[in-house]
């Protein structure tokens, strides 16, 4: 039996590793180099040393937060030469405790833990997390391993692909913003991957910034991910750097109209990639428009793109080079999703999504179920959510 499920597993992998295209991957490769035993043992003295520790400091709260996430995402792309049919489903399971003083200034220490749904382990992935947390009227700075949803949820699924929150939760480096009612600007760094002789060094420079006037917006998403090789000086490898730029205007209705989203943008998508070993710039780029629409537990969510293929080295280093979504390697691609929002608040959200892809001549499929409860002792406020049936049982 035993026998059986390692050959399984081994095909599996290699089927995988020829796509390169999923963060799934990724995350199996270097699951027996990050030592899950000793990393759970740091982190519990971790936990320890706070709760000793915060019990006796004074003029300080203490802080403590929990999370737990739930996502199943089945991909029915079986014809696709982009990429590959899948499912993915899991549970999270993120606590974090920390300490406040002078109302701006706080620490987090916890971890993110990972089971994958038919796993035979309790633990399949585990990020630690610890964080120092600057948040005051203007600026927000956050610098350790702090949870990838607190900062880069906003960005576009040409830049991030749905499994990168079901896999790589946790950002390691700093980000910094500030934001007011108009103008909302940050730049952030995420190391991804130390040099060693199995793994390449790999990490993340990215900024982002937003400019309201009244209904109308601009809006800029980049980032640079540079590649560069293993440990070992009798191989050459050639070093990547892949920039990925988008710049849109849009017009908000939301607070226009009952709806909760009613927001569409058009604009123009640039990457700029090289193999340094070659030394020539390759500038794919298109067209890209998104439309937003959310109603009382009903959302609408459709992306565009037409024009060059990005993705140039696709084929060679896949989801080492590439976070997006690997459907973004065809000329032109539609995505629309379709989603019920059965529970919305600042404590639940239960969600599901039917994705229908246009690409490559043909219609693929997809369903997402994600259900996220988040509790903790920090007061915030949020308005009632209203649905369209509140009164059909009535």
């Amino acid at each position: 039996m035993a026998e059986g499920y390692s050959e399984i597993k081994e095909m599996r992998h290699e089927k995988f590793m020829c796509f390169q295209n999923t963060h799934k991957v990724k995350r199996q490769q270097f699951a027996n180099i990050r030592g899950h035993k000793q990393i759970e043992k740091r982190i519990l003295v971790i936990l320890l040393v706070l709760c000793v520790g915060g019990m006796n400091v004074l003029s300080q709260d203490f802080l403590w937060k929990t999370g737990v996430y739930n996502f199943f995402d089945n991909s029915e792309f079986a014809k696709s030469k982009l990429t590959i049919p899948q499912t993915m489903a899991g549970v999270h399971l993120s606590p974090e405790i920390g300490l406040r003083w002078n109302d701006n200034h706080h620490f987090f220490a916890g971890f993110d833990a990972m089971h994958e749904y038919g796993s035979d382990k309790a633990i399949n992935y585990i990020d630690p997390i610890a964080y120092y947390l600057f948040e005051g009227p203007r600026f927000r700075f956050l610098a350790g391993a702090f949870p990838r949803k607190q900062t880069l949820d906003k960005y576009p699924r040409i830049f991030f692909q749905d499994s990168i929150n079901n896999y790589r939760p946790v950002v390691n480096g700093i980000f910094w913003e500030y934001a007011s009612d108009i103008t909302n600007i940050n730049v952030w760094l995420d190391w991804v991957s130390r040099q060693t002789h199995e793994r390449r060094e790999s990490f993340f420079l990215g900024w982002s910034g937003r400019y309201n006037f009244n209904i109308f917006y601009g809006q800029h998403f980049g980032y640079m991910l540079h590649l560069a090789g293993r440990k070992n000086p009798e191989i050459s490898e050639g070093l990547h750097d892949n920039i990925l730029m988008s710049t849109s205007l849009g017009i908000d209705l939301s607070s226009k109209t009952p709806f909760e989203q009613l927001d569409a943008n058009i604009g123009w998508a640039v990457g700029m990639e090289r193999n340094r070993k070659i030394g020539d710039w390759n500038r794919p780029q298109g067209f890209l428009s998104e439309i937003k629409i959310e109603y009382k537990g009903l959302e609408l969510y459709n992306t565009y793109y037409a024009g060059q293929s990005q993705r140039i080295f696709h084929n060679d280093h896949g989801s080492d080079l590439y976070w997006g979504d690997p459907m973004y390697h065809a000329k032109s691609y539609n995505r629309t999703d379709c989603s019920i929002l059965f529970f919305k608040s600042d404590a639940v959200n239960i969600k599901f999504t039917w994705s229908l892809h246009f690409a490559e001549q043909t219609i693929y499929h997809q369903q997402l179920f994600n259900a996220s409860f988040d509790l903790h002792n920090m007061k915030t406020g949020q308005k009632k959510y209203a649905y369209i049936w509140d009164n059909w049982l009535k």
